[in-house]
This record gives C-alpha cells, structure tokens and sequence, in this order.
C-alpha cells in the first residue's frame, strides 16, 4: 500500500498591510510505502514523545514548537526507513487579489499541484491519502470530490484511493510530515535551514508556485 501524509505550513491570510499574515504557505506530502515502514515512522513518534517530553501536557510532536534537538532525535530514529517528501510552496504576494477570499479553492489548487508529482505509476495495491483534519464537512466533501476527478486519470482504476482525515494524535505519522512541512516553510519564510538541512537528503521535490 502507498501512504500518502499531507499538511500545511503558515497560512492563508492576504491582508499584508493591517494583519501580519506569513509570506508563503507550503504544502507537503509524506510518501511512504507499506505498513511496515508507516508503523516505524508512528514508533518514531511515540518514542520521541515519550522520552523527549514526558513532562509536558503536549501529546503531538509540531514543528513550530518543538526544539531542534528533539526534531533531530526523532529523525535519528527514522532516517533508516524509507519515505519520500514532496513540498510546494506558495509565494502568497504572487496571487490574484480575487482570489485573496477563496482561501479553500487556494488551498486545494496547492494540494493537487503538490500531489501532481507523487509517482502514482509505482502504486500496485492500494493508495491512502491521510490529511490533518481541519475543515468543515462541507469543505471535506468538495476537497475530496476535487481531488479524486483531479487524480482519476493517474492512477490505475482497480486501484482503490482512500481519502481520510485524521486528527494528529489519532494517526501518528501526520506530527512526522508536520515537523516536515514546518522546516521547508521555514526555509522560505525566515531563511532558517536548520532542520530542513537534517532531513534534506528525504526530499525529491520543493519548488516554489508563482517565485
């Protein structure tokens, strides 16, 4: 089966001038393959929580919160497994203003141009695609309705495609692509390459939309 985690880094605020929204808004998928290399990443997790922040009433690992050091020892911990990243990263200065109060047609255009370049052709059983749960059940439905007519064509009709949202504390893996996301937006929005340079070597693709 072919695991497929997404989330998002800053936001979707176009109001630059009373509000502080941030510069770029990136969205990025976790590619893993099998349940055996999705269990290790979801060990990864509990461990780092369980050692690295046993006091604290926190129960997800986020990237904007944790230290460098507790993202570089849950790496060290899934290094060996085998997944993939793939980042697209928004330039929000760069978008039409009539689209500044579409934020959800945004979001999911962003979305699918991100999955437009996972390796569908590789996948022989199954694809489950895992987002953080943060719409409403409206959104849900036209986000999904948006992406399966967007991915038909790539993927093989006796494959099946799952589509899931999940609350990060409920499937583990999304806290590891949110620790992911954050450091390649970081890259982009404060020029901090810190964490991205510890997990570099994981991504096969990170462009900027509209440079």
């Amino acid at each position: 089966m072919l695991y497929l985690y997404l989330d998002e880094s800053g936001d979707l605020g176009f109001d630059f001038f009373a509000k502080k929204p941030s510069k770029y808004f990136t969205v990025t998928v976790m590619l893993v393959r099998g349940i055996e290399n999705r269990r290790k990443i979801a060990k990864a997790v509990k461990r780092t929580l369980h050692k690295k922040l046993p006091r604290t009433m926190t129960h997800e690992l986020k990237g904007a919160k944790q230290s460098i050091e507790v993202k570089q020892y849950f790496y060290r911990h899934i290094e060996p497994v085998p997944f993939e990243l793939y980042a697209l990263t928004l330039n929000k200065r760069r978008v039409y203003d009539y689209l500044f109060q579409k934020k959800d047609r945004v979001y999911n255009f962003i979305a699918r141009k991100a999955l437009d370049v996972i390796p569908f052709e590789n996948a022989v059983a199954r694809v489950g695609l895992v987002i953080d749960r943060s719409k409403s059940r409206k959104e849900i439905r036209e986000f999904d309705d948006y992406l399966i007519r967007q991915l038909a064509g790539r993927i093989e009709p006796t494959i099946p495609l799952d589509i899931d949202h999940h609350l990060s504390h409920e499937d583990l893996p999304l806290q590891a692509v949110d620790l992911f996301s954050w450091g390649i937006f970081r890259k982009y929005e404060r020029g901090d390459s810190k964490w991205f340079d510890v997990f570099r070597g994981k991504i096969r693709y990170d462009e900027v939309y509209l440079p």
